[in-house]
């Protein structure tokens, strides 16, 4: 009687595995995790989520999803630049300049590059061309931000007070593009 039941247990074991569970699709025999989109979701872009995240402090965080954005639509100057602020608020100042730069090839007329890049010279003691730098973005610009007007200021602040006064002049801002305008990126 025992053997009996096992074996009607067994048969319905063997039943129930063959029924489908919705688990995967018959359209993707792999055995693996889908990758790519969700169907019929669409994937938030990575400049405007890392946007957020610099606003939220979250600069490694924005760092990996401005990479994502240059994966998805190529290292334009939009990204160029976003990741050269966050690499600037995350002290990379070396990598900041350089993805600055590149943007700035890319866009002469691109602002937020010219005004990003300033305050990365700042940082490193490149006052001189620092200011150079804040005027072009100023110009640029056609005195529209205060922040870039602000930073402008204090670098010819600096680089008028004397060499021996190591002392910070004031804090600079990052500015970056979003929908037609300037948003500012303050520090806490």
């Amino acid at each position: 009687m025992a053997a009996r039941l096992l074996g009607l247990l067994a048969g319905i074991g063997l039943l129930a595995a063959c029924q489908p569970t919705g688990g995967f699709s018959d359209d993707d025999p792999s055995p693996f995790a889908p990758t790519g989109p969700v169907r019929g979701e669409e994937a938030v872009d990575g400049l405007i989520v890392g946007h957020r995240l610099m606003e939220a402090g979250e600069y490694e965080l924005a760092l990996k999803a401005y990479h994502r954005a240059a994966a998805e639509h190529g290292l334009t100057v939009d990204t160029l630049s976003a990741i050269g602020s966050a690499s600037l608020r995350l002290g990379r100042l070396g990598q900041a300049e350089r993805q600055l730069r590149l943007a700035i090839k890319q866009d002469e007329t691109f602002v937020p590059a010219w005004n990003n890049l300033g305050v990365v010279l700042m940082e490193t003691g490149e006052i001189g061309e620092a200011s150079r730098v804040f005027r072009t973005a100023y110009a640029l610009d056609s005195g529209q931000s205060d922040a870039i007007r602000d930073n402008l200021r204090l670098s010819l602040a600096k680089l008028e007070k004397s060499s021996y006064d190591g002392g910070n002049t004031g804090e600079f801002s990052l500015v970056r593009r979003g929908h037609g305008q300037y948003l500012l990126l303050t520090k806490h």
